[in-house]
């Protein structure tokens, strides 16, 4: 069965809703070695999948860039990508399927199938929905030095997970560091 990696860029107090600009993939120094750990990530996954806002959010900005050197661009445009949605017709976007039924029945389905990780990023209320099914395998989280004091978090109000087993962490220059968990 496939993995369901849940993947987040995280303020230090726990927000993954960018209110503030203490996000941006392009222009925060020196990245090479962050980058480095995407693109090792990347490689271990062949599904990408999210909620409509986030897929319309890449889906405006990431196609559009002609001259990114991050490969940020190349990955998004070649992997499969999964929306969850009940209004989108045509997604726009060339390897793009939407998921219009049952968000927890459709993404188990997709855990069934042969492949390597399902990674979905952004997406709070489908990381929600799918945290609440018990369906997330593995969370993997870029903590970013900053403070928001406000936006919504990655885990719903009321969950619990009495114990996440640390599988890796580092630390990259330019401040950010990265968590790998697993549910116990």
């Amino acid at each position: 069965m496939r993995a369901l990696v849940v993947t987040q860029n995280i303020t230090v107090d726990g927000s993954i809703e960018m209110l503030a600009d203490w996000f941006d993939p392009e222009g925060q120094g020196d990245q090479s070695d962050l980058l480095e750990e995407l693109h090792r990530q990347d490689s271990r996954s062949d599904a990408f999948l999210t909620g409509r806002q986030t897929f319309e959010d890449l889906r405006s900005y990431w196609p559009k860039q002609s001259d990114d050197t991050s490969g940020i661009t190349k990955y998004l445009n070649e992997v499969r990508k999964y929306v969850v949605s009940s209004t989108i017709t045509d997604p726009q976007w060339e390897n793009t399927t939407i998921l219009s039924g049952d968000p927890v029945q459709q993404v188990q389905e997709l855990k069934e199938q042969q492949g390597q990780d399902i990674v979905v990023t952004g997406s709070i209320t489908l990381c929600h929905t799918l945290i609440n099914a018990g369906l997330v395998d593995e969370y993997r989280l870029f903590v970013y030095p900053a403070v928001q004091g406000r936006g919504r978090r990655l885990f719903p109000d009321g969950f619990e997970v009495p114990w996440l087993r640390l599988l890796e962490a580092r630390s990259f220059r330019s401040g950010v560091t990265y968590s790998r968990y697993r549910p116990e």
